[in-house]
């Protein structure tokens, strides 16, 4: 019997499989707003079998969007749009997610077909960054961040809470909080882009209290009942790997203990120079250690795209949910696809009935 397609419950929410759709950037919104195109994307990957649809990097103020093409969820007017997706992506069988985020100092970029660079000082698209410190990335993002004061810490702290009360008004119930990728979280938790002397900064205690100190406060306006989880990265490949896990799963751990549901795990992406060792399912041993030592069930993905890959991984217990990214968006059916590679019996099931009456009919002519 296949593991992938497996039910996976997690607080009151029941997938129907163990396949989740990543926060994919669309990079096609204004003014935060979703339209038609987004709409249209996600219920199509809902359709396609997934257990769990989880919505693009979504900015918790104007400042934090990757570029100005990014979604937004800082004022009440961005509910309208979001609420009909998430209520699409439900009907369509699959369980509504969204990812909330503050870019940090990647924010002010433009889209990466545009050239995935910071615009232009004089160009008044862009707007001032904010980091924990005044260093810039560096690369092709060579805009130098704010220093954050202690007044906007708390005021992005406040801005994720808000985010997360209209995320749930508007119909999500799967919120996952992206404190990876070098993005503004991240970038509090690395000893490489914070050199604070405060509280918010220095040893380990002090570049965790961002992270941990947002996660409580959101806890408190999450409802219990419902899965709220986070995307971290926990190593850097950058030659300091091992002391750069460690502390992640000792904040993993702490995580947990103020109600953190699930940890997807990924890559920190701080600095450029790294020596990423791209392949199939490169992140799944990675995966497995955080799991068994910080007691959190973790999801993971980069390089998990054959139905082959997805089973082992869940099957030999390296992580709970396999996210399937860009092998979606070649194929939003990739769920049908995997139920067929894994001989999973009657795998037309997985398809809503318009599709799956004809695909199981005709299925030897596919």
């Amino acid at each position: 019997m296949s593991q992938l397609f497996t039910p996976f419950t997690l607080k009151s929410i029941t997938l129907r499989n163990r396949i989740a759709v990543p926060p994919m950037c669309q990079y096609s919104a204004e003014d935060g707003f979703t339209n038609e195109w987004h709409l249209s994307h996600y219920t199509s990957l809902a359709r396609g079998g997934a257990g769990l649809v989880i919505v693009e990097a979504t900015a918790v103020s104007p400042e934090g969007r990757i570029s100005p093409a990014c979604t937004g969820l800082w004022s009440d007017e961005h509910k309208t749009g979001m609420a009909a997706i998430a209520q699409g992506i439900k009907a369509a069988g699959a369980v509504p997610g969204i990812q909330i985020a503050h870019a940090g100092r990647k924010a002010s970029a433009n889209r990466p077909w545009e050239g995935d660079d910071h615009i232009a000082e004089d160009d008044p698209r862009g707007w001032q960054t904010l980091a924990p410190s005044a260093i810039a990335f560096g690369a092709n993002l060579p805009k130098q961040p704010q220093k954050m004061s202690i007044e906007d810490i708390q005021r992005v702290k406040a801005d994720f809470v808000a985010s997360a009360r209209r995320a749930l008004e508007a119909g999500f119930e799967w919120l996952e909080l992206h404190f990876a990728h070098g993005y503004l979280a991240q970038s509090f938790f690395s000893a490489h882009s914070n050199l604070r002397t405060d509280v918010y900064g220095g040893d380990l205690i002090g570049r965790s209290r961002f992270l941990l100190e947002t996660l409580q406060a959101v806890r408190e306006v999450w409802p219990e009942h419902l899965p709220l989880t986070a995307r971290f990265g926990v190593i850097e490949f950058d030659g300091r790997d091992e002391e750069t896990l460690k502390d992640a799963i000792t904040l993993a751990k702490q995580m947990k203990e103020i109600g953190l549901d699930l940890l997807s795990v990924s890559v920190g992406f701080t600095v450029p120079d790294t020596n990423i060792p791209w392949g199939p399912a490169f992140l799944a041993p990675i995966a497995e250690r955080v799991q068994r030592e910080s007691g959190l069930p973790v999801a993971s993905s980069w390089g998990i795209d054959t139905p082959e890959l997805a089973e082992r991984a869940i099957a030999n217990q390296q992580m709970a949910l396999v996210m399937i990214g860009r092998a979606h968006l070649a194929n939003p059916h990739w769920s049908f696809k995997a139920a067929k590679a894994l001989n999973v019996k009657d795998p037309a099931w997985v398809l809503p009935t318009p599709y799956a009456h004809w695909l199981a009919r005709y299925q030897s002519n596919d």
